[in-house]
């Protein structure tokens, strides 16, 4: 396999008890290492380089452990796991790989709360909106995950040099993302409407862009689309290597951070199959 898998056994050691637990990451890692993938280890992310996106008030709140909100605990050191998880996105963007690091991040806004949304869903930094600021680089997101990512939205609405595309489920958590507004290209798709009404969607949505305008793609990998998990679209294994053969078709430098996808069998698996994908049609 030519794409790295960016983790860190670090990342598994806060929150047994909440459905974001190690497990899915832990046992998503063990499926991709048995399928032969080579893995990175990353540092984490410094204070500046988190706040290019993040205000000085929010990154001091979630230094201090100030963060609690009814979805998303404030567990001890969570700036050190949250900090890494960054870097993992970061180190993502230089090799062209894909982070398995938690936290996720696309539920996170500047100062937090994202859009008038009562809770951050999990996430604590926006690990890839951070990246992509960091990068500089005229960029297209594509956000697969289930849930609407509301802070990569609000960080980046009426920026010219990022245009943000989601397929989500509707209606489901944040409740955002049911039209389009400027650069940021949402389309809300019913729960399990199958493989092959996403796909049409997903290439109804990559033609209305222009692909000469970005020098590069960032994947918000949510695998929580798959029958049976949080934002279910009834995708199976083999849709996410149809997945990734689209983002391969976009001949662009892409990287990949996981966001949701709460099954880790299930996401070990997808993400397999979506690089299989993504490899097959570089």
């Amino acid at each position: 396999m030519k794409t790295k898998i960016v983790y860190s056994e670090k990342c598994l050691g806060y929150g047994t008890w909440h459905i974001e637990g190690p497990q899915r990451v832990k046992t998503t890692h063990e499926i991709l290492q048995s399928k032969g993938y080579e893995f990175v280890e990353p540092k984490p992310a410094t204070d500046d380089q988190i706040l290019s996106v993040h205000d000085a008030d929010y990154l001091f709140n979630v230094k201090k452990g100030l963060v609690e909100d009814s979805d998303t605990p404030a567990y001890k050191n969570i700036f050190e796991f949250a900090s890494l998880s960054v870097g993992g996105a970061l180190l993502a963007s230089k090799i062209n790989g894909f982070s398995i690091i938690r936290p996720p991040g696309h539920h996170v806004g500047r100062s937090g709360n994202a859009l008038g949304v009562y809770t951050r869903g999990f996430c604590y930094f926006n690990n890839i909106a951070i990246t992509v600021k960091e990068s500089g680089k005229k960029t297209l997101i594509l956000d697969i995950d289930g849930h609407h990512g509301n802070g990569t939205q609000e960080i980046f609405q009426g920026d010219e040099k990022v245009t943000y595309l989601s397929l989500h489920q509707s209606p489901n958590y944040p409740g955002t993302g049911s039209f389009t507004e400027g650069n940021s290209i949402n389309f809300a798709l019913q729960k399990d409407l199958g493989g092959k009404c996403y796909l049409e969607t997903l290439d109804k949505a990559l033609a209305m862009l222009d692909l000469t305008k970005f020098e590069a793609v960032a994947v918000s990998a949510g695998f929580d689309t798959h029958t049976g998990d949080l934002a279910t679209l009834g995708l199976v294994e083999q849709d996410y290597f149809e997945i990734g053969k689209r983002v391969a078709k976009l001949k662009k430098p892409a990287f990949f951070v996981l966001e949701g996808g709460y099954v880790g069998q299930n996401v070990g698996l997808d993400i397999d199959s979506f690089l299989r994908g993504y490899e097959e049609n570089l």
